[in-house]
């Protein structure tokens, strides 16, 4: 018995670690933003939907992000002269674009216009690659881990789909297979995430928590041997509270707890990547 209420105080610390390391993360410095605004001013090298590469007349590269609140024309066709006014960015490489003026138009001829430009380095190309996959509106993804209370081994799948209601809420419905001594389990979790901002001490990870509903099929025995089938599967249902860390590239650690489900665990802790 001190064996499984020490694995369950473990359980819930850790929940609790990442909980606070979650909110500790996504708590900004606003004096600290405003003192590192700035402006340039250079020609676009590259737009995408969710970025834009600008180059200077130093050939120096500078790859700005935007959300709602960007001052910005509708299109920054490449070639465009622009000033771009900007805070340091959530992602780590980028900078917030918070207002951007155009200059000059895109010359029309882009290939003499080009001719002598260096190309985007290889470094700005790979953050702007994963910024892009990972606004993608529909992923798949992998997840393993280990529970508590009872003790399980557990793999899955997960889709996630989003942003829905807002940017920064994801749908995150999911399936687990649970197996242990005693216990198994079948989980089918319809559970939401909202992502906070990363960072500036952290930028290639994002806080996140998330709730909803799971529906599990638990099967217990406890003689030698295993007999399975669905007609020994119990239905039960409960409510699922998780917060987690998730990098920009789609690994994602992320720590569970279930309400009203038992005997489904009470704890769990998970590892997952998203395709």
């Amino acid at each position: 018995m001190s064996i499984k209420k020490c694995s369950l105080s473990c359980g819930f610390s850790l929940f609790l670690a990442l909980f606070v390391f979650s909110a500790l993360a996504i708590s900004q410095d606003t004096s600290a933003q405003q003192q590192n605004e700035s402006t340039i001013e250079g020609t676009v090298a590259s737009s995408t939907r969710q970025t834009f590469v600008v180059r200077t007349p130093e050939n120096q590269f500078y790859l700005f992000t935007f959300n709602r609140y960007t001052d910005k024309p509708q299109a920054l066709p490449v070639g465009t002269r622009i000033r771009v006014e900007s805070r340091p960015g959530a992602e780590s490489g980028t900078r917030l674009a918070t207002k951007v003026t155009t200059l000059e138009a895109a010359p029309k001829d882009q290939r003499a216009a080009g001719s002598d430009v260096a190309p985007i380095p290889e470094s700005v190309r790979n953050v702007e690659s994963e910024i892009k996959s990972e606004a993608r509106r529909w992923r798949l993804g992998v997840r393993a881990g280990a529970a508590l209370d009872p003790e399980l081994f557990m793999f899955g799948v997960h889709s996630q789909m989003g942003p829905i209601f807002s940017s920064r809420v994801i749908f995150r419905p999911s399936a687990e297979f649970d197996f242990g001594e005693v216990t198994d389990l079948i989980a089918l979790n319809l559970e939401g995430i909202y992502r906070f901002r990363r960072s500036y001490e952290i930028k290639d990870w994002s806080p996140y928590v998330g709730a909803g509903p799971a529906f599990t099929f638990i099967h217990q025995s406890y003689s030698a041997g295993r007999d399975i089938n669905f007609g020994n599967f119990d239905f039960d249902a409960g409510f699922n509270i998780l917060a987690g860390m998730q990098s920009r590239r789609g690994t994602f650690v992320e720590a569970k707890t279930s309400l009203w489900s038992s005997p489904a665990p009470v704890f769990r802790l998970i590892v997952g990547y998203n395709f």
